[in-house]
């Protein structure tokens, strides 16, 4: 799983459809260029035979322009295939597509394919293909159109069965109706390469968790496109970020299965509320924001009040060394322990769960990101190296409304669970977890 750091975190090399009444609003991703692939092509001449040679080498080593009328990047740099806790290995990406010209153009396919052999992992068209995609606001797709001058995100998940069968890297492909030449002024077919994602090398880092005991409920998690994190792009700093990709909202519920006990207007009668958060790993305070009252549970706060520094509520920041942070958000309002500048160790008090920022019921906000900045940088793939996966709450949207507004017990009691040692794995969405207790 890769090398440990000094702090025992192991990093990744440097270079890397619901919507519940839990919600952030945060983000990132680093826009990088994509590379058009094009057809090699002997371009030789009738001079002489060392001209001939000296143009046969170039052709060989530079590939035929290729016109693309739709330019493509990745938001965020390379990555790691991470292992969920349904076993499978996990490679979670947006691409990012703009319509350069004046003359409509429609995606028709998406494929993500064997950049090694050239099998093809996943294709995806039709309706299938508009439920992946996204406005830049972060709004579903009509269909499949990218009007002139306009840009669509791609949620691209694939999933592999073992970690032997996940390729080096990814090659991305797209066929479209769009101008097929600088000229053009009607749509025709045209297909062509937009980009590699290295797999290989990128080794998820694996954290402690930032909570104890039992009963935590993993809300919001990954890796569908439909969640409020996965699709918090945001623009920041002149660039596009998906800082919550792999993040997570832990909830808890108690020995009933309730996450509220008594009026779901108290933050007090919240189960989650008031419980330890821990720091994930050794690590540096980078970022410490303590200033927030709670919200009334139930409501999100005035969209007008919320700013960059606030979106997050309370919150602290570890750099933990290697170009990873961790990040703990919406904490309670005068329980931050910890201020910029000190060193803590895995499983120190950072502060108190709470319901501070742009959140409508107490939870934790947990995410691993590249940079010190909580919405402004990369959301990377990351494990935790041990936990007990009690069971998975899957089909339950209406009962966790209900839960939250009424209190009623609509998860499993703890007597109904099976839990089963797991490691090194990222809790999926819905997934009910118990954590080692200090």
């Amino acid at each position: 799983m890769g090398s440990e750091d000094r702090n025992g975190v192991q990093a990744i090399p440097s270079p890397i459809r619901r919507r519940l009444s839990v919600r952030l609003l945060l983000v990132f991703s680093l826009s990088i260029a994509l590379v058009a692939v094009g057809c090699s092509d002997e371009r030789g001449s009738d001079t002489t035979a060392s001209s001939e040679s000296q143009e046969e080498t170039q052709a060989q080593s530079q590939e035929e322009d290729v016109f693309t009328p739709m330019t493509a990047s990745f938001v965020g740099g390379d990555t790691a295939a991470v292992k969920g806790t349904d076993g499978r290995y996990h490679v979670v990406y947006e691409l990012l597509l703009t319509n350069t010209r004046p003359v409509p153009a429609t995606l028709q396919a998406v494929e993500v394919l064997d950049a090694a052999d050239g099998t093809t992992i996943l294709r995806s068209e039709g309706e299938d293909l508009v439920d992946l995609m996204r406005t830049l606001d972060a709004q579903p797709a009509e269909d499949t159109s990218l009007p002139p001058n306009e840009s669509r995100m791609v949620y691209l998940t694939v999933s592999f069965e073992s970690e032997e069968d996940v390729p080096e890297a990814l090659a991305n492909r797209i066929e479209a109706m769009a101008a097929a030449g600088p000229g053009a002024t009607e749509p025709t077919s045209v297909e062509y390469g937009v980009g590699i994602l290295e797999l290989a090398g990128h080794t998820p880092p694996v954290f402690s968790p930032p909570l104890e005991g039992e009963g935590w409920l993993a809300v919001n998690g990954c890796c569908g496109p439909d969640g409020v994190h996965r699709s918090a792009v945001l623009a920041v700093d002149g660039n596009l970020y998906d800082a919550q990709r792999f993040a997570i909202d832990w909830m808890r519920l108690n020995e009933d299965g309730q996450l509220v006990v008594g009026d779901p207007s108290e933050t007090e009668s919240y189960v989650s509320y008031g419980a330890t958060v821990m720091a994930a790993a050794d690590g540096v305070v980078v970022d410490v924001l303590d200033a927030l009252e709670d919200n009334v549970p139930g409501q999100l706060p005035d969209p007008n009040s919320i700013t960059i520094e606030t979106v997050d509520g309370n919150h602290v920041i570890l750099d933990h060394g290697n170009g990873l942070y961790s990040f703990y958000a919406h904490l309670q309002p005068g329980s931050v322990e910890v201020e910029v500048g000190d060193e803590v160790q895995a499983g120190d008090q950072l502060g108190l769960l709470g319901n501070t920022g742009n959140t409508s019921a107490p939870h934790l906000h947990f995410h691993i990101m590249a940079g010190p900045s909580a919405i402004g940088s990369d959301g990377l793939p990351y494990v935790l190296d041990s936990f007990l996966l009690a069971g998975v709450a899957d089909g339950r949207e209406a009962q966790f409304d209900a839960a939250l507004s009424e209190g009623e017990a609509s998860f499993p009691s703890r007597s109904e669970l099976d839990p089963v040692e797991h490691e090194r794995e990222l809790p999926l969405d819905n997934a009910i977890v118990n954590f080692p207790s200090g």
